[in-house]
């Protein structure tokens, strides 16, 4: 039987349509969020805030503007139907993925999986990890600043004992973050943040685990390689690979040659073809649909790299760059921080691709017009670094700023 054969068009339509686009232009409420998060299954977190949090920007850019709110509750508030923990890294997952990751914790329990680090403090200050969990059980939630004063040190890795011990407790599963002070977890025992029915739900074995989170990979992403559903959910290649050759044989997957690609692809078999949209949206470096930089060249043509660790000297296209989606291309990408102080999105550079159409600059012009209104901005400041800037900034010149 010879492999179905897509076109590029083809796969970055089917990517597009299964990553959860679909701007309304009304008030996104609880349903909208279950819905994307139906499609992505998790927002990944990360610590840098020179624009916004990066688990706040994928709503943002399929839904478009939403309360800030919205998120928050589902993360830590009291309609909480989310929790955080490792996915694909440090992610806010749904609490159906919880059953599904009891094998991490129960590997990382045992130090396998998880930071060298983390695994031998656990082991070799296991009473310590012990009193720290005893306290919080006793006394209520506990950041690691309420465990000891830390001295003034750089690099992730100068960690405090505490900071250890809590990282232990995490990824065992024996404590999840409860809220967050200044973003600085604030964790508390796991039946206590974790619904009861939940922690009741049956825990599958370590194969049947996997074998959801293939499906569940594979759904998420439209069409992908082996390497593209073991990244999602960051699982290794002895626990994935059966899974999809199981998932294949049983008819739920099928394999597919994408056109000018080396590697087998696969996508669900009920998968329909996707219809052409016109997608428009700015997009986090790490939003599910670009965060495998290797797919991201493949399907996209964009070779994309996150040049906050390069010196300054050595970047090519700035500090925290977004790409912006256009139809179903990635057509420019822009350097963006939010100056509070100035009242103002400031457009430190912006880059349009070789193939990027006539309409690029005055489309990035009204999405960063709708990006500053969704922060509570009222000025954007446009650069003139990049071969985009000059239009865009001619363009936002011509656009008023919606009232707050």
């Amino acid at each position: 039987m010879s492999t179905e054969s897509l076109s590029l068009r083809e796969a970055r339509g089917l990517a597009l349509a299964a990553a959860g686009f679909e701007r309304t232009g009304k008030k996104a409420g609880h349903d909208a969020l279950a819905r994307v998060v139906t499609a992505t299954q998790l927002f990944q977190i990360d610590s840098v805030s020179v624009l916004v949090r990066a688990h706040y920007l994928p709503l943002f850019a399929r839904l478009g503007p939403y309360a800030h709110a919205l998120l928050d509750e589902a993360a830590w508030g009291k309609r909480r139907s989310l929790f955080e923990y490792w996915a694909h890294e440090a992610s806010l997952v749904p609490f159906a993925l919880h059953p599904l990751l009891r094998w991490r914790m129960r590997r990382a329990e045992q130090g396998v999986g998880i930071w060298k680090m983390v695994a031998r403090f656990g082991h070799e200050k296991a009473r310590l990890v012990d009193d720290m969990l005893q306290r919080i059980r006793n006394e209520g939630p506990k950041a690691a600043s309420d465990f000891e004063k830390r001295a003034a040190k750089s690099g992730m890795w100068s960690w405090s004992n505490a900071k250890r011990g809590l990282e232990w407790l995490f990824w065992s599963g024996k404590v999840t973050t409860a809220t967050r002070r200044a973003f600085e977890r604030v964790y508390d025992l796991s039946e206590r943040v974790i619904p009861t029915e939940v922690l009741a739900l049956p825990t599958p074995s370590d194969h049947d685990a996997h074998l959801e989170l293939t499906r569940r990979a594979v759904k998420a992403l439209g069409v992908a390689s082996r390497r593209d559903i073991r990244d999602y959910f960051r699982t290794a290649i002895a626990d994935t690979e059966p899974c999809i050759e199981q998932l294949v044989e049983a008819g739920e997957l099928r394999a597919v040659r994408v056109e000018g690609l080396k590697d087998t692809h696969y996508m669900a078999s009920d998968t329909r073809p996707a219809k052409q949209r016109d997608y428009r949206a700015l997009l986090a470096p790490f939003d599910p649909l670009v965060w495998q930089r290797r797919r991201t060249h493949d399907l996209f043509g964009f070779h994309y790299r996150l040049e906050i660790y390069t010196p300054v000297a050595k970047r090519k296209y700035g500090y925290y760059v977004l790409p912006f989606l256009l139809g179903d291309r990635l057509v420019a990408r822009v350097d963006l921080k939010t100056d509070r102080k100035n009242d103002r999105l400031r457009v430190i550079a912006a880059y349009g691709e070789d193939h990027a159409p006539p309409e690029t600059a005055e489309a990035l012009a009204t999405e960063l017009r709708l990006l500053a209104h969704w922060l509570g901005l009222t000025h954007i400041a446009a650069g003139q670094r990049g071969s985009l800037a000059r239009a865009v900034a001619g363009s936002l010149k011509h656009m008023k700023l919606p009232a707050l």
